[in-house]
């Protein structure tokens, strides 16, 4: 029984340390080895984006939930990367999640790139804008038909144009 605890113990310690490894060699290691069509030193970034857009843009953080007046936008447009103005979501695809987080079931055509993310003892899935790389928040299945999808932005990571219609 004694030899049991032992080797729990020790395999516990195993997976924190593996998981600890895994969250250190970060996505932002990943993404910044990839070449963008725009890209910009963290200096360059610092004066085009405000404190929080860097923060969640290039430091992948996120924004407090129920925070973002996105949440609330209803009308008719596109919501674009708020650091190169990429085009990534219709308004048509947008819908409530209840989460805090501006929700969309799709992104537009070749807008969104995704890659594991292993930070918090957790597997998701990080999504990045195609163009700049900018952390934009993360995709889950649990979504509304037809796709299923929860694509879950920060609100800060984008911009809103509306559309005449």
């Amino acid at each position: 029984m004694i030899l049991a605890r032992r080797q729990w113990l020790v395999a516990g310690l195993g997976v924190g340390a593996l998981a600890l490894a895994v969250r250190s060699l970060g996505q932002s290691d990943a993404t910044a080895a990839r070449k963008y069509e725009v890209m910009h030193t963290d200096e360059e970034w610092r004066r085009l984006l405000s404190a929080e857009q860097f923060e969640i843009l290039r430091r992948e953080g996120t924004e407090r939930a129920f925070t973002s007046p996105l949440n609330r936008e209803h009308r008719e447009g596109i919501f674009s990367c708020a650091g190169c103005r990429l085009p990534l979501f219709s308004s048509k695809t947008k819908f409530e999640s209840g989460t805090g987080w501006p929700s969309f079931w799709k992104a537009l055509d070749g807008a969104v790139d995704s890659s594991p993310d292993f930070r918090y003892a957790m597997v998701r899935t990080a999504l990045q804008c195609h163009r700049c790389g900018g952390h934009l928040g993360h995709v889950f299945d649990d979504g509304p038909p037809p796709t299923h999808l929860r694509y879950c932005i920060n609100g800060v990571a984008l911009i809103f144009t509306a559309q005449a219609v």
